[in-house]
């Protein structure tokens, strides 16, 4: 099944290198973003106390329920709480309440397995559970027909980063001294009519582009197997600004991947690897016939 992928947005001559896209409503973006961060901590944590303690919730809301029923509140809320976060950070609405929805039904056919003396039938958990593990087959599914990229991804204004748009793996081709290439799969990131990676200050690949910068790009699995055709290209370090800008669009793309755990791993390597760097690679000019 294929996606529908985004046309590509005329760049502005005037438009700063990895700005933020003017548009209509684009004022209140903040306000949105507050507004679900605020609902969805808020309401995350009130059903983690519901669900973890019940008892002392429901004296707290003077609500003379049943323990087991505070428990399945604590659940749902706890769901709606994670919905509401993960819409922060993912762009596909489907994987989106899947997620949520996952989240609270796992729980709610918890609270049946703990409370099976206090409340509901001896079944319900296994029904629950079984449902469970059908919205999780779902949220599977569409996971992998976005290509297991669920965040933000910005549309190219070269055709030849279009294949790169939502494409989570791909496989850098360096060069040493003598010629020989190298691939080193990495995650990218698509900015109109550029693209960003991230590296170690001692990689190789750093080292080798730092001496040349051209490379090839194609897309790839996750273990680096080539799935595409490549394309070639000119690499450039990124510092300060630039480089920040580079780890948000990263981090836009890959909210879990390149927002906690690639950033946590350089970080505990750092005395091995060195920093973190981050390149820019532009599509290189295509030779006169």
């Amino acid at each position: 099944m294929s996606l529908p992928t985004a046309a590509p947005a005329a760049a502005s001559p005037t438009a700063r290198p990895g700005a933020r896209p003017a548009g209509p409503g684009a004022g209140g973006q903040a306000l949105v973003t507050a507004v679900l961060a605020l609902a969805g901590l808020s309401t995350l944590g009130l059903g983690v106390w519901a669900f973890g303690w019940p008892t002392q919730f429901a004296d707290a809301v003077r609500f003379a329920a049943s323990e087991h029923f505070v428990h399945d509140a604590g659940a749902f809320q706890v769901g709606l709480g994670a919905g509401l976060l993960l819409a922060l950070v993912w762009r596909d609405a489907r994987a989106t309440v899947l997620a949520g929805f996952l989240v609270a039904d796992a729980l709610h056919a918890a609270a049946h397995a703990l409370d099976h003396d206090i409340g509901g039938r001896a079944a319900d958990a296994w029904v629950l559970g079984g449902a469970a593990v059908l919205v999780a087959l779902a949220l599977a599914i569409r996971l992998r027909q976005l290509g297991f990229v669920v965040g933000v991804v910005r549309p190219a204004t070269r055709p030849e980063l279009v294949p790169f748009v939502a494409q989570k793996t791909v496989l850098v081709t360096t060069h040493r001294r003598d010629g020989t290439p190298v691939a080193t799969p990495v995650s990218l990131a698509v900015d109109g009519d550029r693209a960003v990676f991230r590296s170690y200050e001692r990689a190789g690949k750093t080292r080798r582009l730092r001496r040349d910068p051209t490379a090839e790009v194609a897309p790839s699995t996750t273990r680096g197997a080539p799935t595409g055709p490549a394309i070639a290209v000119r690499a450039r370090r990124l510092e300060g600004d630039e480089a920040r800008e580079a780890a948000r669009l990263l981090r836009l793309k890959h909210p879990l991947l390149h927002g906690v755990a690639v950033p946590l791993m350089h970080r505990l390597g750092r005395s091995k690897t060195g920093r973190t760097v981050h390149f820019e690679v532009v599509p290189a000019p295509t030779p006169p016939d």
